[in-house]
């Protein structure tokens, strides 16, 4: 693989940010199945000309273009939820589970 790769990247329709980059010239064939049937189906988001030194928002390019080469493709996760936030949704399900059972 040469130092510049067009990139196709696609989002996730059941997973939210959830993304497959893939090299466009291969599209999706090296994705595996069992990923494919979890992922859903693809949605194009764009299309670019990758580097290993391209600034991306969340990962890291080189490791994209390493996935891509090693495996035919690179699958980005979504973040992992923020723990105050789920601080506070755990805090907000016991008050309001509590509200109810003082209610029976």
């Amino acid at each position: 693989m040469s130092d510049k790769l067009i990139c196709e990247v696609f989002k996730s329709s059941r997973k939210d940010e959830m993304y497959l980059y893939v090299d466009k010239r291969q599209g999706l064939t090296a994705v595996p199945e069992l990923l494919m049937e979890t992922f859903g189906k693809p949605v194009p988001v764009f299309t670019m000309l990758l580097t290993a030194d391209k600034k991306l928002s969340r990962v890291s390019a080189a490791d994209v273009v390493e996935g891509i080469k090693d495996k035919g493709f690179y699958l980005q996760m979504p973040p992992p939820k923020e723990p105050y936030l789920l601080d506070i949704h755990r805090a907000y399900a016991a008050s309001h589970d509590n509200a109810h059972a003082d209610k029976a």
